[in-house]
């Protein structure tokens, strides 16, 4: 049975520590709006406070958790434990998207190593945390991070990837307007 906290306590603080995926989840207002679940590694999820957290965005193919938190701010963390013993935590809160010419960038950024392709820092104020049981979660071993993006980035060059947002990160599937786009 799921047990509900009103923070991030020092125990699931450890617990997302330990993980090294995690998934963020945000969606519309609209009905017919997709939802969008997108799993993310790369040391690049902090827990700020016990009711804020943050994760420096990549660039990457789509920007929904951009443009869903400027229309609503919804946003869902899961975190769930692949080793050792089973269990799930997600994080309900409001987000939003700190960018780098913006004023807030010199609060989030020095939690992270900034990257050529970063995009963005999400942040997220949590106002519920779940944690549940993840017994029917499969065992996997953990056998290294993934280089392929920073390749990427690395060929494309500042213009490239400056470029490539502007074709690809500026509206969500729905058509709406993400913050590189205001």
């Amino acid at each position: 049975m799921g047990k509900f906290h009103d923070s991030i306590k020092p125990a699931h603080q450890q617990f997302i520590q330990d993980q090294h995926i995690f998934f963020v989840s945000t969606a519309p207002l609209s009905p017919e709006g997709h939802i969008n679940l997108s799993p993310k590694g790369l040391d690049c999820f902090r827990v700020l406070s016990e009711n804020q957290v943050a994760y420096m965005d990549l660039i990457s193919s789509g920007n929904e958790t951009s443009a869903h938190t400027l229309e609503n701010g919804r946003i869902t963390f899961m975190f769930c434990s692949f080793a050792g013993t089973p269990n799930i935590l997600r994080l309900y809160g409001k987000g939003f998207t700190v960018l780098p010419h913006s004023l807030e960038w010199n609060t989030y950024a020095p939690h992270f190593k900034i990257h050529p392709s970063t995009r963005q820092i999400i942040v997220a104020d949590i106002h519920l945390v779940q944690t549940s049981c993840g017994f029917g979660v499969p065992l996997y071993n953990y056998t290294g991070e993934r280089d392929i993006h920073f390749d990427w980035a690395q060929k494309k060059g500042a213009d490239g990837l400056a470029a490539y947002m502007q074709e690809k990160n500026l509206l969500s599937l729905d058509g709406l307007p993400t913050n590189l786009s205001v």
